[in-house]
């Protein structure tokens, strides 16, 4: 019944029965049996003149679909996927030593250190 499982359809069929009235239940579920048939119909249709229109080429359509960027599935495949570890740059020969600099001044004791205004 289209994802409906047996206690939901009774329960539908007693709202319909307040709803609709048993007096006018027969005449709703023959309109609603036209309709559902109506429905079918136009959907064999449109079915049938999409490929007619189409051919072969439906199955191109395939690639479009959109559930094919679902992120779950690219992340799992990505996950799947075998590892390579990237390359390496070559490694550099090493630096030679800067030379030591001089000691740095000092502060006499008791002076406060230079302040820049402008320094953020």
């Amino acid at each position: 019944m289209g994802g409906i499982n047996g206690w939901e359809g009774v329960i539908l069929l007693l709202i319909v029965l307040l709803v609709v009235g048993p007096d006018k239940l027969p005449e709703f579920a023959a309109q609603f049996g036209a309709w559902v048939r109506k429905g079918r119909d136009f959907l064999r249709e449109a079915k049938t003149s999409l490929k007619d229109e189409f051919g072969e080429d439906i199955s191109d359509l395939r690639s479009l679909d959109p559930r094919q960027y679902d992120p779950r599935r690219i992340v799992r495949e990505a996950l799947m996927e075998d590892i390579i570890p990237p390359e390496r740059p070559p490694a550099r020969p090493p630096r030679p030593a800067a030379p030591r600099a001089a000691e740095k001044p000092t502060l006499p004791e008791g002076q406060p250190a230079p302040f820049d205004d402008e320094a953020t």
